[in-house]
C-alpha cells in the first residue's frame, strides 16, 4: 500500500492541465443539444408544436396520435445530431439518475432496416421496477413499472443518446421517483399562489416556483483517490490525521483557481452550455481543494433535472482530467463540508417575483403576503422540512461549524424584523386612515430601500431570506433537490390556501376591505410564527436552550428526523394536496431508513477492513523495526541500553496500546452490528446503527490517526490529508 501511495503521488505530480478549446461564444453553444422551442418549430408540425406548448402551460395530456408526430420530429432532430439511441432518463429513489438505452434501429425483413421511434416509445417505457428501491410498494417478483415522458422538461442529447426526462411509477401508479411528487407539489403551489396573487393582479394565471442551486464539491486526483479504499467505496475518508495546515489562513476561499481545476471547470461549463444548463458562477470554496458552481435561476422542475444531470456530467468530465469528484457532505474531518444551497422563490407568468419588493405599497403588500406566509409555513412544518435534508452523509455536516445546525430557523435581518414588528401592531379590524397612511408610507412603502442595505447573510441559519428569495442552506451536497423542493412547495401551498380562506372569510363574512383583511391575517401570522425567527449564532448552546423553550425541534440524526414524515398531520398534508398518498409516504420512509442503515453498515465494514488489513499490519511492521533497533542498542551498550532506548521502548508500548484499542473496538463494533442486523423493524435497526454502531467510528479513528503520527511516513499505507488536499 505504501508503494501504491507513492506511485499515486508521483503520477499526480506529473499531471498537466488538459487543453480546452473554446472557439465559440457560450451564448452560441447554449442549448445546442436540447430539443428547445426553436428546434421544435423546425421539426414538428404546427399541431404537434402547439400540443407540447399546451402540455407545458396547462398540464394537458398529449394525444397518442400527436405523440407519433412529436416522436418522428424528435428522432429526425436527434439523428442529425449523431444520436443512435434513445432513453427515458429518470430519477429513482437511489439518489442517482437511471437510463436504459434502445437503438432507433429496427429490422423490417428481407435484410432491410430503418430508424424507428414511435409515439408509444416516446410517451412510455417499462423498466424493471423491482430492481429499484420501492419500499414494499410491490413484491420483488412483481417487476413491472413505467417511465412516462415529462414534456415540461426538454429532451436533450448526451453523447449519442436522446435523453427524455421522465417520471417513474409502479404498475399501481404509485411514485417510485423524486420527480413525480415534485411535479404534484409544483402544481399545488401554482394553484394556491395564483389564487392569492390575484388579490394584487387579476392578470396572473400561473405561478412558477423557481430554484437556483449552489453545488459545492471537492476535486481529488484520481490516482490519489484510488489509493484510498474509503474514498473509493464511501466517498469520504474514514481515517486520516488533520494536516498542520488546513483552512486556518482562509487563503483558498475565492483564491486563484488551480490551473488543472480551471481546465476542468472550462470543460464542464462547455458541456453544460450544450445541454442548456445555465451555469454562471465558479470559485474556490473555503476548504482546500473544495469548489463551487452555481447557475442562473430556473423553473424548479427544470432546475432539479439540471442539477441531477450536472452531477453526472461532473463525474464524466472529471475522468478526462484525471480527477474524482467528491460530493459527500463531509469527505474530510476538521475542514468544511459541502452543501447544496437551494435558493427558492415564486414568480408569476406576468414576470413578477413574488418575494421581491416593488415600487408601490400595493406591490410591497404582495411581497409581505408571500414573505410572511412562507415564514408561517416553515414555522408550522419545521420538523418536516428538517426531515427532507436528513441522510447518513448530511448528519456529518449539519452543525459542524460551517453548516446550519439541526434546528430549523429563519433569518430575515434586523430591518425586516422591524417591519414585521410594526405590522404586528396593526389594529384588529378596519384600519384607521392614519394607520393606513403610516403603513403604506413609513412601513410597507420603504421596504425596497430597506432591502438595498439588508444584504448580509447568516451562515448558521438553515432558511435565510437573502433579498428576493429564501435560501435553504441545510440541503446536503449529495441530495436530489427534488426532495426539499417537494416539501417546501407543499407546505407553502397549504399555507397560502389557509391564508386565502381566512382573508375571504373576513372580506365576505365581516364585509372588511381587502387590504384590512390581509393586514389583519398577516398580523396574526407574524405573532404565531415568531418562534421560528432567529438572528443570532445558530451554533451556540444558548440557542439550543432557547430553541427548546420556543418549542422548536432539534433532531440531530437521521432516524430521529425521519419520524416527522410519518405523523398523521403530515400524511394528511400530502394527501389533501395530492402530492403523495399514504402508501408512497410509507415507502419513502422505509427506503430512507434502509439507505441510512446500508451506508452506516458499509462504512463500518470499510473501517474495520482498513484498520485491520492496513493500519495494524503497518503498525506491527514499524514496531518490529523499533524492536530490532532496541536489540541493536542492547548489543552495543549492554546493561546501559535502556538509557539509550527509552524513547523507542515507549513508542513500542504506545503502538501496542493503540493496536489493542483498534482491534477491540472493531470486535465490539462487529458484535453490535450483528445484533442490529437481526432486528426486523427498519426504524429500530436504524436507531441501533446510529446510537450503538456509529460511536465506534470515532474511537477506532482516533487510535488509527495517532498511529499515523507515530509511524514512519515511508511505510504508512494511506495517502495522507496533506497529500489529498494540497497536491495540485
Amino acid at each position: 500500500m505504501a508503494t501504491l501511495r507513492f506511485q499515486a503521488l508521483k503520477e499526480t505530480l506529473n499531471r498537466k492541465p488538459v487543453e480546452i478549446e473554446e472557439k465559440e461564444r457560450r451564448s452560441e453553444l447554449f442549448g445546442r443539444n436540447v430539443f428547445t422551442e426553436s428546434v421544435m418549430r423546425q421539426f414538428l408540425t404546427k399541431e404537434a408544436f402547439q400540443s407540447v406548448l399546451e402540455a407545458n402551460a396547462t398540464g394537458k395530456k398529449i394525444d397518442r396520435t400527436i405523440a407519433d408526430h412529436i416522436s418522428t420530429g424528435m428522432k429526425e432532430w436527434a439523428i442529425t445530431k449523431g444520436a443512435t439511441h434513445y432513453t427515458h432518463w429518470f430519477q429513482p429513489l437511489t439518489g442517482t439518475t437511471a437510463e436504459k438505452h434502445d437503438a432507433f434501429f429496427e429490422t423490417i425483413g428481407d435484410g432491410l432496416a430503418i430508424e424507428k421511434f414511435g409515439g408509444g416509445q416516446l410517451v412510455q417505457q417499462e423498466p424493471d421496477a423491482s430492481s429499484f428501491p420501492h419500499g414494499g410498494i410491490r413484491n420483488t417478483f412483481e417487476a413491472r413499472g413505467y417511465t412516462a415522458w415529462d414534456p415540461t422538461s426538454p429532451a436533450f442529447i448526451y453523447g449519442t443518446t436522446l435523453c427524455i426526462p421522465s417520471v417513474f411509477v409502479s404498475y399501481t401508479g404509485d411514485a417510485l421517483d423524486f420527480k413525480t411528487p415534485l411535479l404534484r407539489a409544483l402544481h399545488a403551489v401554482d394553484s394556491a399562489a395564483t389564487a392569492v396573487a390575484k388579490y394584487f393582479d387579476k392578470n396572473v394565471t400561473k405561478v412558477h416556483a423557481t430554484l437556483g442551486w449552489e453545488q459545492e464539491y471537492f476535486l481529488i486526483d484520481s490516482a490519489l483517490a484510488a489509493s484510498r479504499p474509503d474514498i473509493q467505496l464511501a466517498g469520504r475518508t474514514l481515517l486520516g490525521h488533520s494536516p498542520a495546515k488546513g483552512q486556518q489562513l482562509d487563503d483558498h476561499y475565492f483564491g486563484s483557481i488551480p490551473s488543472r481545476v480551471l481546465s476542468y471547470m472550462r470543460d464542464l461549463e462547455k458541456e453544460c452550455m450544450l445541454l442548456g444548463v445555465p451555469v454562471k458562477t465558479r470559485h474556490n470554496e473555503v476548504a482546500p481543494n473544495q469548489f463551487e458552481l452555481a447557475p442562473i435561476f430556473e423553473e424548479a422542475n427544470l432546475a432539479v433535472d439540471h442539477n441531477s444531470l450536472l452531477m453526472d456530467i461532473m463525474n464524466r468530465v472529471a475522468e478526462r482530467h484525471n480527477f474524482v469528484v467528491l460530493f459527500h457532505e463531509k469527505p474530510f474531518a476538521g475542514i468544511n463540508g459541502s452543501g447544496k444551497h437551494n435558493n427558492w422563490s415564486l414568480s408569476t407568468d406576468t414576470g413578477v417575483n413574488l418575494l421581491g419588493p416593488g415600487s408601490t405599497p400595493m406591490k410591497n403588500l404582495q411581497f409581505l403576503t408571500f414573505f410572511i406566509n412562507t415564514i408561517k409555513a416553515v414555522h408550522d412544518h419545521e420538523e418536516l422540512l428538517r426531515a427532507t435534508i436528513a441522510s447518513a452523509t448530511n448528519d456529518y455536516r449539519l452543525g459542524a461549524n460551517e453548516a446550519p445546525p439541526a434546528i430549523i430557523s429563519t433569518f430575515i435581518g434586523t430591518q425586516l424584523t422591524e417591519v414585521l414588528d410594526e405590522l404586528e401592531k396593526v389594529t384588529d379590524g378596519k384600519l384607521s386612515p392614519a394607520e393606513k397612511t403610516e403603513l403604506k408610507l413609513n412601513v410597507v412603502g420603504k421596504i425596497p430601500e430597506i432591502l438595498l442595505d439588508n444584504t448580509d447573510r447568516n451562515r448558521t441559519s438553515s432558511f435565510a431570506f437573502t433579498g428576493n428569495k429564501f435560501e435553504f442552506r441545510a440541503v446536503g451536497s449529495t441530495a436530489n433537490c427534488a426532495q426539499p423542493m417537494t416539501v417546501l412547495n407543499t407546505i407553502v401551498a397549504h399555507q397560502l390556501k389557509e391564508f386565502k380562506k381566512e382573508v375571504d372569510g373576513l372580506t365576505k363574512g365581516k364585509k372588511m376591505k381587502k387590504d384590512d383583511a390581509i393586514f389583519n391575517v398577516l398580523r396574526e401570522y407574524i405573532k404565531q410564527s415568531k418562534n421560528i425567527r432567529f438572528e443570532g449564532d445558530g451554533y451556540s448552546e444558548a440557542w439550543e436552550k432557547e430553541a427548546e423553550k420556543r418549542g422548536l425541534s432539534n433532531n440531530k440524526n437521521t432516524p430521529q428526523a425521519l419520524k416527522a414524515m410519518m405523523t398523521e398531520k403530515n400524511i394528511a398534508l400530502f394527501e389533501n394536496l395530492k402530492v403523495m398518498n399514504r402508501v408512497e409516504i410509507n415507502a419513502r420512509h422505509e427506503i430512507e431508513l434502509e439507505d441510512y442503515i446500508m451506508k452506516v453498515q458499509i462504512e463500518s465494514r470499510i473501517l474495520g477492513d482498513i484498520a485491520r488489513n492496513h493500519v495494524i499490519p503497518t503498525a506491527i511492521r514499524y514496531q518490529n523495526i523499533l524492536i530490532k533497533n532496541v536489540r541493536g542498542l542492547k548489543e552495543i551498550f549492554d546493561e546501559g541500553f535502556t538509557e539509550h532506548s527509552k524513547e523507542q521502548l515507549e513508542i513500542i508500548k504506545e503502538i501496542s496500546r493503540h493496536i489493542e484499542k483498534i482491534n477491540s473496538g472493531i470486535t465490539e463494533m462487529i458484535e453490535v452490528r450483528k445484533k442490529a442486523n437481526k432486528l426486523e423493524d427498519a426504524e429500530e435497526k436504524a436507531i441501533m446503527y446510529c446510537d450503538e454502531v456509529k460511536p465506534y467510528f470515532e474511537t477506532i479513528r482516533y487510535h488509527c490517526d495517532k498511529l499515523e503520527l507515530l509511524i514512519d511516513d515511508e511505510i504508512w499505507p494511506l495517502t495522507k490529508y496533506r497529500e489529498l488536499l494540497f497536491t495540485r
